[in-house]
């Protein structure tokens, strides 16, 4: 059975962190995924997880400090016992805007990450949306991405693959041999949850589990994330969805 986690960003409005990690293990979970926010203090949230009985095997990282300062994302990955660092983003201002500037910045992730990869760890990109809207040739940011960086790995979020009006099934064998995680959300139904920017507890809402769970066992995925970006309830939505994803 594949490992399930917990993004901690989803209860970044519910601090503090020591709460919502005693939360989780009471809970169930064992493990949870870092962003860029909790790693000033890289060794005292160490301490926090190995109270609290969590590991934390992937982490979100910014390009700034994967490029600006290797050796630091190196370090709290290291110290958190991450072993796939991702770089979750780029702001819609700095995005290429043709296939041949999507290419290029894959070949500049790849290299910023042959540092992180020389320290034995693994390294890729977590995707959005904006990445699976064709360009003016038909093709896929995130497939040039993928060609540019032939060295990167991918944590495929399923719930912006189908809110770009794309199969997360198709897009999970398409990268099976590419995928170290993926990013377990729902999506409510039209005009539900408005509150929660239509995003919904797993199982909750309308993702097609049935074809999505068959495709991550034919792919062979080991690590299930679970995330929602902006839940007005975290440990409803921790509870509910971890629920959900053990009967996967």
């Amino acid at each position: 059975m594949p490992t399930i986690a917990y993004q901690l960003y989803c209860s970044r409005n519910f601090p503090p962190l020591g709460d919502t990690l005693s939360m989780l293990s009471r809970l169930g979970y064992s493990y949870v995924e870092g962003y860029g926010g909790l790693y000033d203090d890289a060794a005292g949230l160490r301490a926090q997880l190995d109270a609290t009985g969590l590991q934390m095997p992937t982490g979100h990282f910014g390009l700034d400090m994967v490029e600006g300062d290797p050796a630091r994302a190196i370090e709290v990955a290291k110290t958190l016992g991450i072993k796939h660092v991702l770089v979750p983003h780029i702001a819609q201002d700095l995005r290429p805007t043709d296939t041949a500037g999507w290419r290029a910045f894959g070949a500049r992730l790849a290299k910023a990450g042959q540092p992180i990869i020389d320290a034995g760890l693994n390294f890729g990109w977590h995707n959005h949306d904006f990445e699976l809207v064709a360009g003016a040739d038909g093709v896929m940011p995130l497939d040039a991405m993928m060609e540019g960086g032939p060295s990167l790995s991918l944590e495929l979020d399923l719930g912006w693959v189908q809110r770009a009006g794309q199969s997360p099934a198709a897009w999970i064998a398409k990268y099976a041999d590419r995928l170290v995680a993926v990013h377990i959300k729902d999506i409510a139904p039209s005009g539900e949850c408005v509150d929660e920017d239509g995003w919904a507890d797993v199982g909750h809402g309308t993702m097609d589990w049935a074809s999505i769970t068959a495709a991550l066992a034919a792919a062979n995925v080991t690590h299930f994330v679970i995330e929602h970006d902006n839940p007005n309830d975290d440990e409803r939505f921790a509870r509910r969805s971890l629920a959900t994803a053990t009967k996967f």
